[in-house]
């Protein structure tokens, strides 16, 4: 991996139980994140994504294309078009950033049909690499898995 490496896309269907279940795994009861007729009270034409489920989205996809020994150091988001139910959001990713200590930077969009639904950065360590702790781990030895 290095810097400028592109990520292959995920195409996520945006379904109603998508929105709905994400909402509810995260504690988020407002009630346009499951409530069509109220959320088109407050404007919007239907249920919308919360945050927390594109959240999750986007760190699925960084560590579905990076490998199973991706760990997730900071996911830092921000929403643009609302995920509506019967859309399809497209992520992808860029590879920005990559040092000698197995930490990448992966800058993100997630698209769709209204445009732009999330861009932000993701920050990871690659390959078994450790971040050191209070008290210093040391890094994993050279071929250990």
């Amino acid at each position: 991996m290095k810097a400028g490496d592109v990520l292959e896309p995920l195409e996520i269907e945006v379904t109603r139980t998508l929105i709905v279940a994400g909402a509810i795994a995260s504690r988020d009861y407002q009630d346009v994140h499951h409530d069509a007729e109220l959320a088109r009270e407050k404007g919007p034409p239907d249920i919308f994504m919360n945050i927390l489920t594109t959240n999750g989205l986007v760190g699925r996809y960084v560590t579905d294309r990076l490998g199973p020994s991706t760990v997730l150091r900071k996911v830092a988001i921000r929403l643009g078009a609302p995920n509506y139910p019967g859309d399809t959001m497209v992520l992808g990713g860029t590879v920005t950033a990559v040092g000698d200590d197995g930490t990448a930077e992966v800058s993100i969009v997630g698209t769709n049909a209204l445009g732009r639904h999330v861009t932000g950065t993701v920050a990871v360590t690659v390959g078994g690499a450790r971040t050191p702790a209070a008290g210093g781990l040391p890094s994993a030895p050279e071929g250990a898995a």
